[in-house]
């Protein structure tokens, strides 16, 4: 089972990342998932969280008890929930808008400029699909196969490509770090 948790603020697509795997996985995976979802009243620029479950029987509880991957795409994101991200855990984060802090050793750390690689692509926006790209490299929870499948109808039919573009840049990046940062197993929110 995995406990993954995408943060940030309020416009950065942090919601949509977490529908895209959950349909990912339901429909093109063959896996059960379930997804929360929480953002402040500021809404756009706001904090904002969504929480995801995947596993290959059916999911008794929706929620998060001790992820085992943190997403984090602000300061504000990563300040509040890293603490509870479970030892030996994966963080992904936005590196231009990210400093961690605390032991570099509790946590696998993955720097990702998705807001850099996006506006190489044309637009900011696709940050997010940088990131659903990296993070599916870097875990396994999805295949990049049924990502791409579950894009249609929650991302525009105009932007469809350039979204698949982004998805595979993060996608590309996310191969290059999980082959640079050694593996161990992941203790808190997901088997292997």
């Amino acid at each position: 089972m995995w406990e993954i948790k995408f943060s940030g603020f309020g416009g950065q697509g942090i919601v949509r990342c977490a529908l895209i795997t959950g349909k990912a996985i339901s429909l093109y995976d063959g896996k059960f998932a379930t997804m929360t979802q929480s953002f402040g009243p500021e809404a756009r620029g706001g904090a904002c969280q969504s929480q995801l479950i995947i596993s290959e029987t059916r999911i008794a509880y929706p929620y998060c008890t001790v992820p085992g991957v943190l997403v984090a795409l602000s300061q504000e994101a990563y300040d509040k929930y890293e603490p509870g991200l479970g030892d030996g855990g994966i963080l992904i984060y936005e590196e231009d808008l990210v400093k961690p802090s605390g032991d570099p050793q509790r946590v696998r750390r993955y720097a990702l400029p998705a807001t850099r690689f996006a506006e190489e692509l044309g637009n900011r926006l696709f940050a997010n699909l940088v990131t659903l790209g990296c993070f599916s490299a870097i875990t396994g929870a999805v295949t990049a196969e049924a990502m791409k499948k579950a894009l249609p109808g929650l991302v525009p039919d105009r932007f469809l490509k350039k979204n698949i573009q982004a998805f595979d840049k993060g996608y590309e990046h996310g191969l290059a770090l999980r082959d640079a940062v050694p593996a161990e197993p992941a203790t808190a929110g997901a088997a292997q």
